[in-house]
């Protein structure tokens, strides 16, 4: 089969199925509720075990290959191959593209809901507050890169060490053989990668203008509805189209570091109008609870009770992170052509840990010191919890108004980001796809989420359930990355074959 009509099946057949779950949302949202939960509740009770072992798996490869292989020096690219961009720029894309509307959501609502409802503990007591800051660190630290690395590098080696194409389905060929993985198996995994794009990107776009909905209703009076939602996804909608066409040498690049400084920016002001010890003593007592107890909480899945609890948490961010892998993973290879194994492994995992374990400090003390009342009062409405606890403090509503900024900056890096992704993987891997494929992919991003909120009951929890059910079938491919890169790496020195 030639590439265009490699090309043609994998764009029409994606589209297609895109197109037919928002059609299916917005014609009959009752039926596609019921089984997009069912399915979740399925993955939840039985696959739960098959998420954390793999998340143990990425871990334990990644530590492996950074500190102890003889492979951590392998460049991604050619021998003398050098990156592209500055370290600083570099993260800033990866961050911004990997969860960065994630993280201004949850950053507080998380660990004030942990601090409300722990488990084996008292509610709004120090226990409460130790656990609330150890399982957001738990879901928001090194297992989601690990998780994106696995995937990221396993692209960038094929891609740029052994120049295959800029797809997912290269990863097959040390296991499955060069014409089994060009062939109908490729095929299926390069359109599996695009739906579950969609759906964890899609998750994203959704909570982004559901609370940005909220900062704008708490600072300016803006009504707070779906219609107004809907609003603010195509206003954005627009802007990130446009945004996406001028590629990632200039947008994309621009918006992550005007991220990155803004992010920076608001953690500072919090932690100032914070009770900056509580939180800094937080940040080196939570690391250390942290690192401590990680095998113990890597593993924990709620054998011995608690596993609703552990389903609609810890089990649910498993998948959530599987389902973004081949967005952000697509994503930061295509940006770290020439960088080594262990600079690369460093950049995806170590530091963004380290700034997430700061940022759920910050702003979970911010929210827990306020005492359990205000905490239950905020987490009513997730999209709200952030503001409302930033009113109780100085220059509340100032920050907030950063936060909106900030919130929208994000959705538009993460759906520029996505835009491009998917362009790469329905244009038979080119690394700089077509204006006219980044806008399609656009608007069905778009529609995928507005059909969601609009047309099923519970939005916020289609979103996500539409997410962690796309991840399932996707999971086995990213083992299959995992084994890819070992059978590759055996044979790097002696073999540059497969």
């Amino acid at each position: 089969m030639n590439n265009r009509k490699h090309i043609n099946f994998v764009f029409s057949i994606s589209i297609v199925l895109c197109l037919m779950l928002v059609v299916w949302g917005i014609a009959a949202p009752d039926s596609f509720e019921k089984i997009a939960n069912a399915m979740k509740h399925t993955i939840t009770i039985y696959m739960g075990w098959w998420y954390v072992l793999l998340m143990t798996v990425f871990i334990g490869f990644i530590l492996w290959l950074c500190f102890f292989s003889k492979y951590k020096n392998i460049r991604l690219g050619d021998d003398n191959a050098s990156p592209k961009y500055s370290f600083r720029t570099w993260f800033a894309m990866l961050f911004s593209a990997g969860m960065g509307i994630g993280l201004v959501f949850w950053g507080i609502a998380e660990p004030l809901n942990y601090f409300s409802n722990p488990l084996e503990c008292k509610a709004g007591s120090d226990d409460a507050m130790k656990f609330a800051i150890q399982k957001s660190f738990l879901h928001w630290g090194i297992h989601p890169w690990s998780n994106y690395a696995v995937l990221a590098l396993a692209l960038s080696y094929f891609w740029y060490r052994k120049k295959k194409k800029g797809l997912i389905s290269p990863i097959l060929i040390p296991i499955f053989g060069e014409e089994t993985a060009n062939g109908k198996l490729g095929r299926l995994v390069d359109i599996l990668a695009v739906i579950a794009t969609i759906a964890g990107v899609s998750t994203s776009l959704g909570l982004g203008a559901m609370q940005i909905n909220a900062g704008l209703n708490k600072l300016y009076g803006i009504p707070q509805n779906n219609t107004v939602v809907t609003i603010i996804i195509i206003i954005v909608t627009v802007v990130f189209l446009t945004s996406a066409l001028t590629g990632v040498d200039k947008g994309i690049k621009l918006l992550s570091n005007i991220n990155v400084w803004l992010f920076c920016i608001i953690a500072i002001i919090c932690l100032y109008i914070g009770n900056t010890i509580n939180i800094i003593n937080t940040i080196i007592e939570g690391t250390g609870i942290y690192l401590q107890n990680i095998i113990e909480n890597t593993l924990s899945i709620g054998a011995f009770g608690n596993s609703e609890w552990y389903g609609s948490w810890t089990v649910f961010y498993w998948g959530w992170w599987i389902a973004w892998a081949p967005f952000s993973s697509v994503f930061i290879a295509r940006i770290s052509e020439g960088r080594t194994i262990k600079e690369f492994c460093i950049g995806v995992v170590m530091v963004p840990t380290f700034v997430s374990t700061i940022w759920f400090s910050i702003m979970g003390r911010l929210g827990m010191d306020l005492g359990i009342d205000i905490a239950k009062e905020a987490i009513k409405n997730t999209s709200t919890a952030l503001f409302a606890v930033l009113e109780n403090y100085p220059f509340g509503s100032i920050i907030s108004l950063l936060i909106v900024i900030l919130l929208c900056i994000f959705f538009i890096t993460s759906a520029d980001s996505a835009t491009f992704v998917l362009g790469i993987l329905t244009s038979d891997g080119n690394l700089n796809p077509k204006a006219w494929n980044k806008i399609i992919w656009g608007i069905v991003l778009s529609l995928m989420a507005i059909s969601l909120i609009l047309f099923t009951e519970n939005g916020l929890n289609m979103l996500q359930t539409i997410s962690i059910a796309g991840a399932l079938p996707f999971s086995f491919i990213m083992l299959c990355a995992v084994i890819a890169l070992i059978k590759s790496f055996s044979k790097h020195k002696t073999d540059d074959l497969y």
